[in-house]
């Protein structure tokens, strides 16, 4: 995919133009990107995960429909964005996964039975260790913003250091600093 094409699409929405048309004519562009993203993120969980790559890609993209386009200046802006709102849906389906574990008893009806572990029940652990993990960044927020950034884009959006760079616009090396602070940070807080 061409970075100036969907800069260009950017600004067209930037410029007013049709919102749902420009939208629509942004999804094919970035669509694989997303999708390799929300695959990256999905790895990292264990087998039969409750949500599908194309699920997390297409709920992100929801997500950042609904958002002010105003804010994207480029492609690589819009893909830090992106990352934050992968972040957010990943956040929020584990709080899902928890809600279902007090859910008084009623069990949900599906026909999917990969939303099941072996026992069928939802994987409440992983559930917890998620939400743990959303509180500790959000304190790191409080304490170095672009350190939780750049755990947001390197974990839940499974960019490499480089990605990573390009979308928060620093150098690489300012990526791995960060990335080793918060990953020290982090661990030392979810003891």
């Amino acid at each position: 995919m061409s970075e100036g094409e969907v800069t260009r699409m950017l600004h067209r929405l930037r410029g007013g133009e049709q919102r749902d048309q420009a939208l629509a004519a942004l999804l094919p562009l970035v669509y694989p990107e997303l999708k390799s993203a929300a695959h990256r993120q999905l790895q990292r969980e264990r087998a039969g995960h409750t949500l599908s790559t194309t699920a997390l890609v297409h709920e992100t993209y929801l997500k950042l429909s609904e958002q002010d386009c105003q804010q994207w200046q480029n492609r690589d802006h819009f893909h830090a964005v992106a990352a934050m709102v992968m972040r957010r849906v990943v956040i929020d389906h584990a709080k899902g996964v928890m809600a279902q574990k007090r859910g008084g008893g009623v069990r949900p009806e599906t026909l999917d039975l990969s939303l099941h572990d072996a026992e069928g029940l939802f994987n409440v652990q992983r559930a917890e260790e998620l939400l743990a993990l959303d509180a500790a960044i959000e304190r790191l927020r409080a304490v170095d913003e672009r350190a939780a950034r750049v755990v947001e884009c390197r974990f839940f959006a499974g960019y490499s250091v480089p990605e990573t760079a390009q979308a928060l616009q620093i150098s690489p090396v300012t990526v791995k600093r960060d990335w080793a602070l918060a990953r020290a940070w982090l661990l030392r807080e979810l003891r």
